[in-house]
């Protein structure tokens, strides 16, 4: 049982980075946007790229069923949408499974 605790843990870890890559994606793209940081530098160019293939197939899911959070005000709120359901299904499913004894 503690091999499946650990496969559990091991995705936690992974949910977890991928948060912080998310928010990497939303500080970046905020920075690009206001001029703070330079597009054309190549370490923010990679960082961009990294971040956006990572995180934009999963905006663009969200995106297409909730269309009106696309643009509220001038903010896009999937973001946020999307860390809210990371941050759930870590908090109550993943973590849960990583206690020992709990799927007995």
């Amino acid at each position: 049982m503690d091999v499946i605790a650990f496969l559990f843990y091991l995705l936690h870890s992974v949910a977890r980075l991928y948060a912080i890559v998310v928010l990497v994606h939303v500080v970046l793209s905020l920075l690009l946007a206001f001029n703070v940081v330079n597009a054309r530098n190549q370490l923010v160019g990679m960082v961009w790229q990294v971040t956006s293939r990572l995180v934009e197939p999963v905006l663009a899911y969200i995106r297409r069923f909730l269309p009106f959070l696309r643009n509220l005000g001038g903010f896009d709120f999937s973001p946020v949408i999307l860390l809210i359901l990371i941050h759930a299904v870590d908090i109550y499913f993943l973590l849960p499974m990583t206690v020992p004894g709990y799927l007995m």
